[in-house]
């Protein structure tokens, strides 16, 4: 395991989907995992998730998920470019984007017009 949750996380998530289950329990959890995994089950890619303790189990149903290293800081302009890069079609999947007024999708990041770090892409 490394240093960085997030990633870790979507990796248990991406082999428990790769072994045909529809939940996986990881032992390690921050708020910003939360945040993404809140915003993911808001568009539907996450069915749910609870903390028990120490323990977050996670019910899934979504084609892939990954975290996007390096963290590239982007513009607001250049959100598109990253969107070709990662995302399979346009409308189609999410980029998760912390900015300074919170993490936001990257439909979000547009309309407000904010730039910010990328974390993660869900499809």
């Amino acid at each position: 395991m490394s240093q960085d949750i997030i990633s870790d996380t979507l990796n248990q998530i991406m082999n428990a989907k790769r072994a045909r289950k529809s939940s996986v329990i990881v032992k390690r959890h921050s708020n910003l995992l939360l945040g993404v995994l809140e915003i993911a089950k808001s568009r539907g890619y996450i069915e749910s998730y609870k903390v028990d303790g120490r323990n977050l189990e996670i019910n899934f149903k979504l084609n892939e998920c990954k975290a996007i290293k390096p963290r590239f800081t982007v513009q607001v302009k250049e959100i598109d470019k990253y969107v070709r890069r990662y995302l399979p079609a346009r409308n189609f999947g999410m980029i998760i984007v912390s900015t300074s007024s919170g993490l936001v999708s990257h439909e979000e990041a547009s309309e407000k017009k904010i730039g910010g770090s990328l974390i993660a892409y869900f499809y």
